[in-house]
């Protein structure tokens, strides 16, 4: 993948998760949900916010991952690519006219 494809699906996947149902879809999981309102939110706002991009978490530079902590729980978050009809993988994800982008903020126990 060339180095301007995967700054263009960094920069997209940058918008997914600091502007949610603009960007893509959100998806939280169960254990998230179970959560008080006021921990959703602060999580979510960590996710929009998160910058601690490594090469361990982020060893392609597309920034589709992230893990940080949250009153002592481990907490996750990816990004995943589909096709518009939601039913298979994106063929091109640095393409928004053919891509989906799905956010899922899950508790690291539920991966």
């Amino acid at each position: 993948m060339s180095d301007t494809t995967t700054r263009r699906i960094a920069e997209l996947n940058d918008l997914c998760r600091k502007a949610p149902g603009i960007g893509g879809r959100l998806f939280q999981t169960t254990g998230i949900d179970a959560l008080p309102s006021a921990d959703q939110s602060a999580i979510r706002e960590k996710v929009e916010t998160f910058e601690t991009f490594t090469p361990d978490n982020d060893p392609h530079g597309e920034r589709d991952f992230g893990a940080f902590e949250h009153n002592g729980e481990k907490i996750f978050w990816k990004i995943d690519y589909y096709d518009r009809t939601m039913t298979r993988g994106s063929e091109d994800a640095s393409d928004p006219r053919q891509t989906v982008r799905v956010l899922t903020i899950m508790l690291a126990s539920e991966y």
